[in-house]
């Protein structure tokens, strides 16, 4: 099959995802850290200049950007109001912080506060209290995730989603998981601990988040398609899932269906799943749930995108799946690992990129070497 005529981003994107033959394939990926900016500027990228940009200039890349961009929809699927984020306490190098999901948490003081609120680099966090500890907590957690609350919906909803009919770029809509949203309001541990010990209790949770991100969808896509739904659902360490793919299927499985049947009755055509970590146990499960996409296959975890090619063909496309370890090593390392992927690049599916966000230990001469054969895997060299 011959490929596709010249397509605008998004079509391009649309037709990876999708198994078609694009004319060339997105150079996306996960960005720089803080940290990792920080170094490249000292290395050479100038102080103003983004580094995507900047580095398709160094390399002679001609990357086409969107011309009609969408709107942002702008709306909100976190909890209105959050909680007040102050520091509480500042003793012996740390802060310790109620942030705005209502947590107690402790960060070095050679971070500020913001570290908390964002992802914007790797910075430890230890955690004293959290939320949701008993169902009083989460009965008040839920006043907090009213569809109708001001806030929720821009005023000039309606006007955004037609704007966007003429996009010529990608239009996503971002959530949390239930296994996500989960941890956030009980804590990593207590959350596991309850699945033990009250499992009826994280059913209740489960279902309370299935209705609101439903009530959600419903709503946006009665007034416009999105192409793309992407659900933020880390949950598995290095060498295995969290929770077994067997409490995977029981609790979080019939919501992302749920989710998934109303955003195939919409026209929605790309349904993506985040989890870091190894997905060999639950990559089954997302397909079981109806994704289609998955992002960003860690490679540290075990996670190898010629593998699951193989295993699962054409029912699951992925991004991500590059080694970071060897785009830090440069030279040989990292020029390997580029043919070890450009098979799964060829066979459609795939948008390759960073298997996370480029730690700090990227050089800008590593990252420009990176590009070049990035942009030649996808056809912009």
């Amino acid at each position: 099959m011959s490929a596709i005529a010249t397509l605008n981003p998004r079509e391009r994107y649309l037709a990876t995802m999708q198994f078609a033959r694009p004319d060339r394939i997105p150079m996306t990926t996960m960005g720089p850290r803080e940290s990792t900016l920080k170094r490249w500027r000292e290395e050479g990228l100038p102080e103003k200049a983004h580094w995507f940009e900047f580095m398709c200039q160094e390399l002679g890349i001609k990357y086409e950007q969107p011309q009609r961009p969408a709107p942002g929809l702008d709306v909100s699927f976190i909890m209105i109001p959050t909680f007040e984020e102050k520091v509480l306490e500042h003793n012996n190098g740390h802060y310790i912080v109620q942030d705005w999901m209502g947590n107690i948490t402790e960060i070095s003081d050679q971070f500020d506060v913001t570290y908390i609120r964002n992802a914007k680099d790797f910075v430890t966090r230890k955690w004293h209290k959290f939320p949701v500890e008993t169902r009083e907590d989460f009965e008040k957690m839920k006043k907090r995730y009213n569809v109708d609350e001001p806030g929720r919906f821009p005023a000039d909803f309606r006007d955004r989603c037609l704007r966007s009919r003429e996009r010529d770029s990608l239009m996503r809509l971002h959530f949390s998981g239930p296994f996500w949203q989960m941890r956030e309001w009980c804590g990593f541990e207590p959350l596991c601990m309850l699945f033990l010990d009250d499992p009826e209790f994280v059913r209740e949770m489960c279902d309370f988040w299935s209705d609101f991100i439903s009530s959600m969808l419903e709503r946006i896509c009665a007034e416009v398609a999105v192409d793309c739904v992407h659900v933020s659902e880390d949950m598995a360490y290095k060498g295995a899932s969290m929770i077994s793919p067997a409490m995977t299927r029981e609790f979080l499985l019939p919501v992302w269906s749920r989710w998934n049947r109303i955003i195939k009755t919409a026209g929605v055509p790309l349904y993506d799943i985040d989890s870091d970590g190894s997905l060999d146990d639950l990559i089954p499960v997302f397909i079981e749930g109806g994704f289609n996409i998955c992002d960003p296959i860690e490679v540290a975890a075990g996670c190898d995108i010629v593998t699951y090619r193989n295993k699962y063909g054409k029912k699951i496309a992925y991004t991500g799946g590059i080694d970071k370890r060897c785009i830090a090593k440069g030279g040989a390392a990292l020029e390997n690992e580029m043919s070890r992927i450009a098979p799964v690049v060829r066979s459609g599916g795939y948008i390759p990129g960073c298997d996370h966000g480029i730690p700090f230990d990227v050089s800008w001469k590593n990252m420009l070497h990176f590009g070049r054969l990035w942009a030649e895997v996808t056809g912009w060299l």
